[in-house]
């Protein structure tokens, strides 16, 4: 019996596409977990938390008795007050300056650094030490370089844009990286069989496949910047953040309140317009 069925014309439509039984089986095994392994990977991840949970003094009761606190902390910020709306906005356009101007001298040198740290780009003399570089400012928080900045240019934003710009390169430089070696490699295979250089290679065959991923998270870097540049200015470093520390440590909780809510439509603003070109380029 025919699996074809005639169309509106009265003609035969061709039979739909067979997948080869071996790719088939090859598709169908990814999704498999191994029994035993799963078996056995629940007790030891039950072992991890219970030693994590244990370590770092995780307690539900604690939690549930300190909710009582927490609720009157957060009665008191309310109601926020206004009288100092100028002041705020004045200091979250810094913190927004911050992180463009961070981000953008960020994403440059992150994408200088990816190219000696992406497997299939830089050689081996190259990529692991800079690899090594990567990870060690990655493992030193952003706080530290501020500190760093503040002592070296003095107190303002310029420290702050300094530290954001430093964090960057080992954060999103190895994420722009692993963009780059996660390209499909039939262009890249097929122009250097065509005797393409390693320039045109990495410009015509990685960067334009990458491209919309490498956007992506920059865009993310920025979000992140904006936040991050809240924190710094705790430490001098410019921003909303030593207006939102010297609140709280003169109990004005109604301006405290004001900071975080006008934080909060910042960032939501910045959010959903990320997600919006976010979506036009992928």
């Amino acid at each position: 019996m025919s699996t074809t069925s005639p169309d509106r014309a009265g003609r035969k439509a061709p039979p739909p596409p067979q997948l080869d039984p071996r790719e088939r089986e090859r598709l169908e095994r990814a999704f498999n977990v191994p029994r035993a392994r799963f078996l056995l990977g629940i007790p030891v991840v039950a072992l991890l938390l219970v030693w994590s949970f244990v370590g770092a003094e995780f307690n539900f009761a604690k939690l549930g008795e300190g909710a009582v606190n927490m609720g009157e902390f957060l009665s008191r910020l309310f109601p926020p007050t206004w009288d100092k709306f100028d002041t705020i906005v004045a200091l979250l356009i810094e913190t927004l300056q911050m992180a463009i101007v961070g981000t953008v001298l960020g994403a440059v040198l992150s994408l200088v650094v990816a190219f000696g740290a992406a497997s299939n780009i830089a050689p081996k003399w190259l990529y692991y030490p800079t690899r090594w570089v990567m990870n060690i400012i990655r493992s030193l928080p952003d706080l530290v370089f501020a500190l760093m900045f503040v002592s070296a240019v003095g107190l303002g934003p310029f420290a702050g844009i300094l530290a954001m710009t430093i964090g960057s390169i080992g954060s999103i430089g190895k994420i722009f990286a692993e963009a780059m070696e996660a390209v499909d490699v039939g262009p890249v295979t097929a122009m250097q069989a065509v005797g393409a250089s390693k320039r045109q290679v990495v410009q015509y065959g990685i960067l334009p496949q990458s491209a919309p991923m490498l956007v992506s998270y920059t865009l993310l870097l920025f979000e992140g910047n904006v936040r991050g540049a809240t924190i710094l200015g705790m430490v001098g470093a410019g921003g909303i953040g030593l207006e939102l520390t010297t609140a709280m440590k003169m109990y004005d909780y109604g301006h405290l309140s004001a900071i975080v809510i006008c934080i909060i439509v910042l960032v939501t603003v910045i959010d959903q317009a990320s997600a919006v070109i976010r979506r036009r380029i992928t």
